[in-house]
Order: structure tokens, then C-alpha cells, then sequence
């Protein structure tokens, strides 16, 4: 039985090579994600730290300069984390591109593996047909041999 050979798997090769760096960009993306999402709550931490400090330091002896410094920092940790949230927003949405090019890419792949699989069955099928009627012509030619 000859060897089955579908005539386009270098189609099905550059897609399984594609859907691989699909998958590395998509890490990546979720990297940077996660970066700018703990720089994120790192600012968060520091802005309730400096919050805690201010409300301490209004409930003992007040001291204005401190007082003023820590309001400053607040305002100043709110501006910066309103900037990494726009920041950690463009990343999510730079993840979500690189999900839905995956998926397709995936979906692409899948679909030159199912198109392989019908050609593999159609293959099988034609080779038990023709072995068959090799079987066929055998029998018939023993018969008539007798």
C-alpha cells in the first residue's frame, strides 16, 4: 500500500509555525498585561500607605508641613495611577488583539487538519476500493482458471 501524502501540508506547516508565534505574541501581550497591572497595584498600595500616614498624623499633634507633604503625595499617586490605568487599559487591549489573533490563526489550522483528515479517509477509502477489485479480479481469474 502506497504511503498517503496530502498535497498541501507545507500549507498545514506554515500554519502550525504561525499558530506558534501567535501564541508567543499572546505571552508576551499578557506579560506586559501583567506588568503594568502590578506596577498598578504597587501605586494603589503606596497611595493608601501615604493615605493611612496623613489620616495618623491629622489625629495626633498636627504637624502642617507634614500634613501638606502627604496631601501632595496623594494628589500627586492619583494623577500617576490614573495614567497607569490607561496604561493598563491600551495593554488589555493589546492582549485581546493578540487572543483574537490566535483564535483565528487557531481556527485556520483546525480547519487545514479537518481538510487533511477528509483527504487521509478519502485515501483509505480508494485503497480498500481498488485492494477490492484486485481481491475481485483474483477470484475471478482462479474461477476461471478451473
Amino acid at each position: 500500500m502506497p504511503r498517503f501524502r496530502y498535497r498541501m501540508q507545507n500549507i498545514l506547516d506554515i500554519k502550525l509555525k504561525l499558530e506558534e508565534q501567535a501564541k508567543i505574541a499572546y505571552g508576551l501581550a499578557e506579560q506586559r498585561y501583567q506588568a503594568e497591572q502590578s506596577k498598578l497595584q504597587e501605586m494603589l498600595a503606596r497611595r493608601s500607605g501615604y493615605e493611612a500616614e496623613l489620616k495618623s498624623c491629622m489625629d495626633g499633634r498636627m504637624d502642617l508641613q507634614k500634613i501638606h507633604e502627604l496631601r501632595s503625595a496623594c494628589d500627586a499617586m492619583k494623577v500617576l495611577i490614573r495614567r497607569q490605568m490607561m496604561e493598563v487599559h491600551k495593554k488589555e487591549l493589546e492582549l485581546e488583539a493578540a487572543r483574537s489573533a490566535l483564535m483565528d490563526v487557531r481556527k485556520e489550522r483546525m480547519m487545514h487538519e479537518k481538510l487533511r483528515e477528509k483527504a487521509l479517509e478519502k485515501y483509505r477509502k480508494e485503497e480498500l476500493d481498488r485492494e477490492g477489485k484486485e481481491v475481485d479480479q483474483l477470484v475471478s481469474y482462479t474461477y476461471n482458471a478451473k
